[in-house]
């Protein structure tokens, strides 16, 4: 008796990890941004000067250490998200110069003015991005920590309300925490703990979220006793437009938790009775605080009062129909005369002087990544990842939405910053963090699967044996 032959093994190559198309994309930003500078000096007739090359040299030397820490800990991670992110950065740097340059705010050392201090912030940021890739090897050991994110998120986001005003309080919303010398915007780290928190929740509670009360026009209404968390989440959003006057943040902690519970349950009845909740919300708080009854009526008419209330709407209006469709040209606009143009205005800014082709260009800079966060969720195996991956990338849609929407009055105005554009040390080191959860995810999802060869029980193993021997 003879041997069968045995099949050949067939060794597979090790899968692409898109690292040097990741590296490529870098350095096609770090063009963009170049050319972008140097645009606006020529307009502003600054001149080239030497500290523009350290400019750019500090830029590239950043997204370089950011490109070697994901290449090293997360191999496998989306390459999209790191340069479109780069680019998004260097851009809102390049207009937080312009922005300086208009209002003259400018020192003999350096670029100057806010520029210099978002750069620094940027320095915190990418360094932030790194230690969260290179420390957290798997994002599941957040789960572990729900509850602890959750109570800590709450403490962030009610310490400004129990503060003085002097120490809390800018353009009349109470969202600092104001030191000497400091100051942090804690409801940009609250998002991504509460954010931790949900996403843990429903899983480990799903069966509370998926039990179905009665049946009323085609949906399945949850029980009432089963509401209590979407109650809490709306009183809590409510808190934080009652006491910190803080529209936007409540609309995106509110929005982004109805948006989990969807994506957990596949249930419109959880939206239905949110949206319900929160007009019946919005409506009371708009008959019984002033501050939301001015946005409101500042929303529905700015040209009422176009030099009080409304003054800050008129002027971005007046910037984008400036713009027009291709801009006025890095360096050729007004883009000073809007309030706030480097924080919450910056997107009024880009419309100015890029026009609605270099707006739409961006808004799909940020579409792109809210997709690969998304396709990230799809992919990746566990059901707190995908949850996690769902909010983080929603987060970027809604904030987007709230910012964008109430630059071009589509929507009553919030005060929420453009993530990685606007000037600000919070929102910039909090989006960066939440940057770095999504890569790690991405990289669990898109990580092959290393399946090891099962051992051979003892009977096959001396049946094998036998026939060798024969």
């Amino acid at each position: 008796m003879t041997t069968q032959p045995q099949s050949p093994v067939t060794v597979m190559p090790p899968l692409p990890n898109r690292r040097n198309a990741e590296l490529f994309l870098l350095g096609f930003a770090t063009v963009i941004t170049t050319v972008a500078l140097l645009l606006v000096e020529a307009n502003q007739e600054q001149g080239v000067r030497w500290d523009l090359a350290t400019y750019i040299a500090g830029y590239m030397a950043l997204f370089g250490c950011a490109h070697v820490a994901v290449r090293r800990f997360a191999p496998y991670a989306d390459p999209l998200l790191l340069p479109v992110v780069a680019l998004l950065n260097g851009l809102g740097l390049v207009m937080i110069h312009r922005l300086d340059l208009a209002e003259g705010d400018l020192t003999s050392d350096g670029l100057g003015g806010t520029a210099s201090q978002q750069m620094l912030w940027t320095l915190v940021g990418v360094a932030a991005f790194a230690l969260v890739v290179i420390f957290l090897r798997d994002h599941r050991v957040l789960a572990r920590y729900g509850y602890v994110c959750g109570l800590t998120g709450l403490i962030l986001l009610a310490i400004p309300a129990v503060l003085p005003r002097s120490m809390s309080e800018q353009n009349g919303a109470k969202i600092w925490i104001e030191l000497p010398g400091f100051s942090i915007q804690p409801a940009e780290f609250s998002k991504i703990l509460l954010l931790i928190f949900f996403a843990a929740v429903l899983v480990a509670k799903r069966s509370l979220f998926t039990s179905a009360g009665k049946h009323f026009l085609g949906m399945d209404l949850p029980r009432p006793r089963d509401l209590a968390p979407l109650l809490a989440a709306w009183i809590a959003s409510v808190g934080v437009m009652i006491f910190e006057k803080d529209l936007g943040t409540s609309l995106l902690l509110y929005a982004s938790f109805l948006v989990l519970v969807y994506v957990a349950t596949d249930r419109l009845s959880w939206v239905v009775i949110g949206l319900a909740l929160f007009a019946a919300g919005s409506v009371a708080a708009y008959y019984v605080f002033d501050h939301v009854k001015v946005r409101v009526q500042t929303w529905i008419d700015p040209f009422a009062d176009p030099d009080g209330a409304g003054y800050q709407m008129v002027q971005s209006l007046f910037s984008f129909a400036t713009g027009g469709i291709f801009g006025t040209g890095l360096g050729n606009g007004q883009p000073g005369t809007v309030p706030a143009a480097s924080t919450d205005f910056i997107i009024a800014a880009v419309g100015e002087e890029l026009g609605l082709v270099g707006l739409a260009a961006v808004l799909m800079l940020y579409t792109i990544v809210i997709i690969r966060g998304l396709r990230t969720a799809i992919a990746v195996r566990d059901s707190f990842g995908k949850l996690l991956a769902a909010g983080l990338a929603s987060t970027l849609a809604i904030q987007l939405f709230i910012v964008v929407g109430g630059v071009t009055k589509l929507i009553p105005l919030t005060g929420l910053t453009t993530p990685w554009m606007s000037y600000g040390g919070s929102s910039l080191l909090a989006n960066y963090v939440l940057l770095a959860i999504l890569v790690r995810i991405s990289h669990a999802a898109r990580r092959p699967i290393v399946t090891t060869p099962q051992q051979s029980t003892p009977i096959a193993a001396a049946n094998t044996e036998v026939i060798e021997k024969v």
